[in-house]
C-alpha cells in the first residue's frame, strides 16, 4: 500500500506558474524601455507629399509671377502719332528708358533731322536699340531738355513798352542779338527740308519784345518749342517766341511793339539758350515766311 500522508503539489506547476508571472511582469515592466529606445532609435520621417507639392506649386507660382509689365518694356512696339503729340509727352507715356532722346535716336529716319516736328500718322518703334547718331547740330537729340510744364512761369511783370525802331511801329524781338541759325537753312537736319524759322544767340533771361502791336493768341507750352508765345499782328502776320524760359504776356492780352513778352531759355528740344523766331501766315506751323525780309520791309534795320 502506499504510504500515508498528504500528497504534495508538483513544484513544476509552481515553477511554471512564476516563470508566466515573471515573464508577464517583466514584459510589462520592458515595455516602457522599449518604447523610449524605439523612439531615439527612429529615423526623421520626410516630409509627406502633399507639403512637397504644395511647396513645388508656391516655388513654381514665383517663377510664373515675373512681371509681365517688364516684358512689355523690354519688347518692340509700334506707337502711331496723334495730334498734339511731342517726343517728351509719347516717351512719358510709354514709359521709354532713355527719355524723347533715347525715342527720338530710334526714329530719326521716320522724324527727320527735327525732333521738334512729328506728325500725326506718323509710326514710331518704341524699344528697340538706338542706332549712333551722327553729326551734330540743334536739330539732333538736345543734351538737355526741360520736361513739360503744367503751366508755363511767369516772368516778372513786363516793362513798359518801348519806343518801336523803327517809323512803322516794328522793332527787333531781341536786342543786340546775332542770328546763329537763319531761316531756310536746308539739309536732313529738318523733316521739312529747311529751318522755319530763325535763330537768334541769346542767354538764358534776356528780354524778348513784341515786333509789333497786336494780340496773343497763345502763350504757355508748345511740345518740343517749349514755353512759347504767338501772337497776332495788327497786319494779320503771326509772330512766334519759342524755347523762352518764362512769360510775360498771356492769352488774349494786347500788345504794343517793343512791350516784353517773355525771358529767352532752353526750354522744350534744344540744345542751349537762344530764341527760335518765326513769322507766319497763320498760327500753324508750315506757314512761315523769311522773318528777317518781314522786318527789313517794316523798316527795322536787321
Amino acid at each position: 500500500m502506499p504510504a500515508k500522508g498528504k500528497h504534495r503539489r508538483p513544484k513544476s506547476a509552481r515553477f511554471t506558474r512564476s516563470i508566466a508571472v515573471a515573464s508577464t511582469g517583466g514584459a510589462a515592466l520592458a515595455l516602457p524601455l522599449l518604447g523610449a529606445a524605439g523612439a531615439q532609435a527612429a529615423t526623421p520621417q520626410s516630409a509627406p507629399a502633399s507639403v512637397s507639392n504644395k511647396a513645388e506649386s508656391v516655388s513654381q507660382k514665383a517663377v510664373e509671377s515675373v512681371p509681365v509689365a517688364a516684358e512689355k518694356k523690354a519688347a518692340t512696339r509700334t506707337y502711331e502719332v496723334k495730334a498734339g503729340d511731342s517726343l517728351s509727352k509719347i516717351a512719358g507715356e510709354q514709359n521709354v528708358s532713355g527719355g524723347w532722346k533715347k525715342l527720338y535716336r530710334d526714329n530719326r529716319q521716320v522724324v527727320g533731322s527735327d525732333p521738334g516736328l512729328i506728325h500725326p500718322g506718323q509710326k514710331l518703334t518704341i524699344g528697340k536699340k538706338a542706332a549712333a547718331p551722327s553729326g551734330a547740330n540743334e536739330a539732333k537729340a538736345p543734351k538737355a531738355a526741360k520736361a513739360p510744364q503744367a503751366s508755363a512761369k511767369k516772368a516778372t511783370p513786363a516793362k513798359a513798352a518801348e519806343a518801336p525802331s523803327s517809323s512803322s511801329g516794328f522793332t527787333m524781338p531781341v536786342e543786340g542779338a546775332t542770328v546763329s541759325t537763319p531761316y531756310r537753312m536746308s539739309g536732313g537736319m529738318w523733316s521739312s527740308g529747311y529751318h522755319t524759322g530763325v535763330d537768334f544767340a541769346a542767354a538764358t533771361g534776356t528780354s524778348l519784345k513784341a515786333v509789333g502791336a497786336g494780340t496773343v493768341v497763345s502763350a504757355g507750352w508748345g511740345g518740343a518749342y517749349g514755353n512759347q508765345v504767338v501772337i497776332k499782328l495788327s497786319d494779320g502776320h503771326y509772330a512766334q517766341y519759342a524755347h523762352l524760359s518764362s512769360l510775360s504776356v498771356s492769352q488774349g492780352q494786347s500788345v504794343t511793339a517793343g512791350q516784353q513778352v517773355g525771358l529767352s531759355g532752353a526750354t522744350g528740344n534744344v540744345t542751349g539758350p537762344h530764341l527760335h523766331f518765326e513769322i507766319r501766315t497763320t498760327p500753324d506751323y508750315g506757314s512761315d515766311v523769311d522773318p528777317l525780309a518781314f522786318l527789313r520791309s517794316n523798316g527795322v534795320s536787321v
